[in-house]
């Protein structure tokens, strides 16, 4: 029995993140990070360390007030 493994997808859109931290409170790897930088509206932004780890479970996405992070399938 082969087991297959699902890769995901994790972006945020920088300008709409307000950095409210939602996200990386529940991420389960602790991948989620506020950025040092501010966006355009002056705002730390959340940033992804270690993509490759994110397990796909959407807490992140779900939690987002502002519909900043999307997760997909990857090719």
């Amino acid at each position: 029995m082969d087991i297959k493994y699902i890769t995901t997808k994790i972006s945020i859109a920088h300008e709409l993140c307000k950095g409210c931290g939602y996200c990386c409170s529940v991420c389960p790897k602790q991948i989620i990070l506020l950025s040092n930088d501010y966006n355009d509206n002056g705002h730390h932004y959340a940033i992804i360390n270690n993509p490759e780890e994110c397990l796909g479970c959407k807490f992140c996405a779900i939690m987002c007030p502002e519909i900043a992070i999307k997760i997909e399938l990857a090719d």
